[in-house]
C-alpha cells in the first residue's frame, strides 16, 4: 500500500505549495540541518516507528522528515484542530510519511486521526500536550505496547505527565522537551512573544499601542508576550497566582493586578497559563465593551466560552477567526481563533530560526530516549544538560558566533574550596 493510500488528508494536489513551504522553513534551520546530517550517518532510528503528534506545519514537518532520515518509518498528525496545514500534509505524504490529519476537523474525527495514527503501534512518539500519552492510557492501551518513550513539547503535556508519573499509571519514559533550557529560554519567551501577537496582528488588523494589554501568566510564555506588547507600545497588565513570579511582573516594571480588577481595564487579553476558567462570567461582567480575548496556552479552556455563550444573545463570525458574542446588555467580547492557540490558529507559529532550537532538542531526545529507555523506567526525565548545550553551541555556529572557554587554572578554581 503506498503512503497515499495509508493516509488521511484533504487533498494530494496541494503539496506543491506545502513543498515551497517546508524548503523555506529548512533552509532557517540550520542546527536541525546539522542534526539531519548525523542521523544519515548514524541511523538511530533504523527500523523503528515513531509517530509525532505536533501542530502540522512547515516546521513540523521537517522535524518529521529528520525523524524519517534516521531510518524511522514516519505517521504524524496533528496537535489542533485549527493548526494543521492542508498543504503541508500533502507534502509530506509525497515525502513518503504517512499523515492522518486534516484542517478543522470536527471533534468525533480529530480524535479518529490521533488514534489512527497511534494504530501502527509505534516504537517511539512526540507528543504535544499529552493527547497520544492520554489515548495509550485511555481508550487504546493496546497500542502501546511497543513502545520505548518519547518526547513532550508542552507545558500542559509535562503537566499532564507528571500527573501520571505521581499517580504511577504513566507506563514508558517520557522526556520533558518543554523544559529544557534551550526551549523555554527561547522558544516560550521571544517565540511565543512574537507569534502571538503575529496572529493577533493578522487576524484583527488593529493597532497594540496605546491599548491595555491582560498577559493572563507571568510564566516564560507570559513574560515574551508582555515583553512583545510592551514593545509594541502598550500598557501591560500582568495577572497571577504565584506571589514569586507576580513580583517579578512588578519588578518588570509591569502592572499587577487580580483579574477581577484587570478584567474592568483590559482591551486586549492573552492567556498563557496552562490552566482552566482564567477569564469566567464574573470578570465578563465587568469587560470593557469590544474586549478581545486570544489565548496562547495549549487547550482551549483558559477562557470559560460556555459562560460568554450563556450571557450572549448572539455570536457570529465579524471576521476570519473573529466570533463576537453579543451580550444581554449590548456589549461585545470578541474571541480570536474560538479561543485556541492564537499564535498557530491565526498564524503560521513561532519563526522557524525558534523552531530550529526546540525541534533540534526533539529529535536528540528522541534519540536519548530511544537509546536509555530500559534505564530511565516510567518517569518523566529532563533532556540532558550536554544534549541541550550541544544545541545552544550548533545555533552558535550557525551565526558565526564565538565563545570564551576556561583555562585549566579557572576550571580547578571552581573546583577547589581551598584555592584563594
Amino acid at each position: 500500500m503506498s503512503t497515499l493510500e495509508k493516509s488521511i488528508i484533504r487533498d494530494i494536489a496541494l503539496a506543491p505549495e506545502g513543498h515551497l513551504k517546508i524548503d523555506w522553513a529548512s533552509a532557517h534551520m540550520p542546527v536541525l540541518n546539522r542534526i539531519r546530517e548525523q542521523f544519515e550517518s548514524e541511523l538511530p532510528f533504523k527500523g523503528l516507528k515513531v509517530t509525532i503528534s505536533l501542530h502540522l506545519e512547515a516546521k513540523t514537518a521537517y522535524l518529521a522528515k529528520v525523524v524519517k532520515a534516521g531510518g524511522a518509518d514516519v505517521t504524524i498528525t496533528g496537535s489542533n484542530p485549527l493548526s494543521t496545514q492542508d498543504d503541508i500534509c500533502a507534502a509530506l505524504v509525497e515525502d513518503g510519511i504517512t499523515v492522518f490529519a486534516k484542517y478543522n476537523p470536527d471533534p468525533q474525527e480529530y480524535k479518529e486521526l490521533l488514534i489512527k495514527s497511534l494504530e501502527s503501534k509505534p516504537d517511539l512518539i512526540i507528543d504535544d500536550g499529552g493527547d497520544l500519552v492520554t489515548i495509550l492510557h485511555t481508550e487504546r492501551p493496546d497500542l502501546r505496547e511497543n513502545i520505548r518513550g518519547g518526547a513532550e513539547e508542552t507545558t500542559t503535556g509535562i503537566i499532564r505527565l507528571k500527573a501520571m508519573e505521581k499517580e504511577s499509571t504513566l507506563s514508558f519514559p517520557m522526556v520533558a522537551v518543554n523544559d529544557a533550557y534551550c526551549k523555554y529560554l527561547f522558544d516560550n519567551r521571544y517565540g511565543t512573544g512574537q507569534s502571538v501577537f503575529d496572529g493577533i496582528n493578522r487576524t484583527t488588523n488593529l493597532v497594540v499601542a496605546g491599548k491595555t494589554v491582560v498577559v493572563v501568566g507571568y510564566g516564560w510564555c507570559g513574560k515574551g508576550v508582555a515583553m512583545r506588547a510592551k514593545g509594541l507600545g502598550a500598557n501591560v497588565v500582568v495577572t497571577e497566582v504565584d506571589a514569586i513570579k507576580a513580583v517579578e511582573a512588578y519588578m518588570d516594571g509591569f502592572t499587577v493586578l487580580p483579574m477581577s480588577e484587570a478584567a474592568k481595564v483590559g482591551e486586549l487579553f492573552i492567556t498563557v497559563t496552562g490552566n482552566k476558567d482564567c477569564i469566567r462570567a464574573e470578570h465578563y461582567e465587568v469587560m470593557k465593551n469590544g474586549a478581545i480575548l486570544s489565548n496562547a496556552g495549549h487547550f482551549d479552556v483558559e477562557f470559560n466560552k460556555p459562560e460568554l455563550a450563556a450571557m450572549s444573545t448572539d455570536i457570529r463570525t465579524v471576521r476570519r477567526n473573529i466570533e463576537e458574542y453579543k451580550l444581554k446588555d449590548g456589549r461585545s467580547i470578541y474571541v480570536l481563533a474560538e479561543g485556541r492557540l492564537v499564535n498557530l490558529a491565526a498564524g503560521d507559529g513561532h519563526p522557524a530560526e525558534i523552531m530550529d532550537t526546540t525541534f533540534a532538542l526533539q529529535a536528540l531526545g528522541l534519540r536519548y530516549v530511544n537509546e536509555e529507555y530500559a534505564g530511565i523506567g516510567k518517569k518523566v526525565v529532563n533532556v540532558p544538560y550536554e544534549l541541550d548545550e550541544q544545541v545552544a553551541r550548533f545555533k552558535l555556529d550557525s551565526l558565526n558566533i564565538s565563545i570564551d572557554k576556561l583555562t585549566p587554572e579557572q576550571v580547578s578554581y571552581l573546583d577547589s574550596w581551598k584555592e584563594d
